[in-house]
C-alpha cells in the first residue's frame, strides 16, 4: 500500500489512455498481431539455437540469452497493454505497477549488457581467430551470461524497492503503462536518494557498457584494415547484424530518454504514445529478423524446419 494525504490507496490511474470509441478494437488487433509475431520469432530462433547442436557456440548463446531477453520484455508488456487497450476502467494495482516497472527495467538494462557481451565476443573472433575456443570456454561463457542478467537484476530490484518505499501526493501516471520515474515525480518528499542511486547505477552500467562496446569496435576496425579481404568479408558478416541492433537499441534509449525527461505537450499525443512504446516494440519485433536473416547458420536451420513441417504436413494430407 502507498501512502496519498494520510489515505491508503491500492492502486494507480493511467491517464494516457483516451476514449477511441471502435478504434480501440483495430489497436487491440495491431497490438496483438505485434505480439505474436515478437513471440513466435523470438521462440523459433531460441528453439533453433537449442535444438541444434551446432549452433551451441558462444555467439549463438548469447544470441539466445538476447531473444529469452526480448521475450521477456515484451511479455512484460503486451498483455498488460492489450487488456489495457479494451478496458474502459484503466487502473493498475500498485503491486502490479512495481511488477511491471521491474520487468521493463530488467529487460533494458538486460538488453544492454547482452550487446556489449556480443560486441566482445565478435571482438575475440576477429582479432584472436585462432585462439577463440580457447578464450571463450564454457566456464567463461557461463561467467558472461551471469554478467549480462544478475547484474542488472539486482540494479533494478534496489531501483523498484526505493521507489515503492516512496509516499506519494497521488496515484495518476500519464504513461499507458507503469513508468519509475512518473511514480518519483509524485512523491510527496524528497528523492535525492533514489535520484543518487539510479544516476550512479545508470551511469556505471552505460560506462562500462560502452566502453566494452567502444573499445571492441576499435580493435576490430584495426584488424579489418590492416587484414586481408577474407578477414574483412567476417567482420562485416559477422557485426553488421549486431550494430544494426545496437543502432536500434540507441534510437529506443534516446526516444525514452526524450518522452521522460523532457515536456513533450508540443508533441501529438499518439506520437507520445508511439515514442513511449518504440524501444518495447520495436527492438523485439527487429532483433529477430535482423539476426535470423544475417546469419546463414541460423537462416539454414530455420528453412530446415520450415520445410521439414510443410512436407510432414503435405503427407499427412
Amino acid at each position: 500500500m502507498i501512502v496519498i494525504n494520510s489515505t491508503k490507496i491500492s492502486f494507480f490511474t493511467l491517464a494516457a489512455y483516451s476514449d477511441t470509441g471502435l478504434l480501440k478494437y483495430i489497436y487491440f488487433i495491431i497490438m496483438m498481431c505485434i505480439y505474436v509475431l515478437i513471440i513466435c520469432a523470438n521462440l523459433l530462433l531460441v528453439v533453433v539455437i537449442c535444438m541444434n547442436g551446432s549452433l551451441h557456440e558462444p555467439m549463438y548463446i548469447f544470441l539466445c540469452s538476447l531473444f529469452v531477453n526480448e521475450l521477456f520484455g515484451s511479455t512484460g508488456l503486451f498483455p498488460f497493454l492489450l487488456v489495457q487497450i479494451l478496458s474502459d476502467i484503466h487502473t493498475v494495482s500498485v503491486p502490479f505497477c512495481f511488477l511491471q516497472i521491474f520487468c521493463s527495467y530488467s529487460y533494458v538494462t538486460v538488453e544492454f549488457t547482452n550487446l556489449a557481451v556480443i560486441s566482445y565476443d565478435r571482438y575475440v573472433a576477429i582479432c584472436y581467430p585462432l585462439q577463440y575456443n580457447v578464450n571463450m570456454t564454457s566456464f567463461k561463457v557461463t561467467m558472461l551470461i551471469a554478467v549480462v542478467w544478475l547484474p542488472p537484476f539486482l540494479v533494478v530490484f534496489v531501483t523498484t524497492v526505493l521507489t515503492a518505499s516512496l509516499q506519494l501526493c497521488g496515484n495518476i501516471i500519464n504513461k499507458v503503462y507503469c513508468n519509475n520515474y512518473s511514480i518519483i515525480k509524485l512523491s510527496c518528499f524528497d528523492t535525492k536518494t533514489n535520484n543518487y542511486y539510479e544516476l550512479t547505477a545508470a551511469t556505471s552500467m552505460i560506462c562500462v557498457s560502452l566502453s566494452v562496446t567502444f573499445y571492441t569496435y576499435m580493435k576490430i576496425l584495426q584488424v579489418c584494415y590492416s587484414g586481408s579481404k577474407q578477414t574483412r568479408q567476417k567482420a562485416v558478416s559477422t557485426c553488421t547484424p549486431h550494430l544494426a541492433s545496437l543502432l536500434n537499441y540507441y534510437l529506443g534509449a534516446f526516444f525514452l530518454l526524450l518522452e521522460n525527461r523532457f515536456n513533450m505537450n508540443s508533441v501529438p499525443y499518439m506520437l507520445q504514445i508511439l515514442l513511449s512504446l518504440y524501444f518495447l516494440i520495436c527492438q523485439p519485433l527487429l532483433n529477430p529478423l535482423i539476426y535470423g536473416l544475417n546469419m546463414s547458420k541460423v537462416r539454414v536451420k530455420c528453412k530446415n524446419i520450415f520445410f521439414r513441417s510443410f512436407g510432414k504436413i503435405k503427407t499427412s494430407s
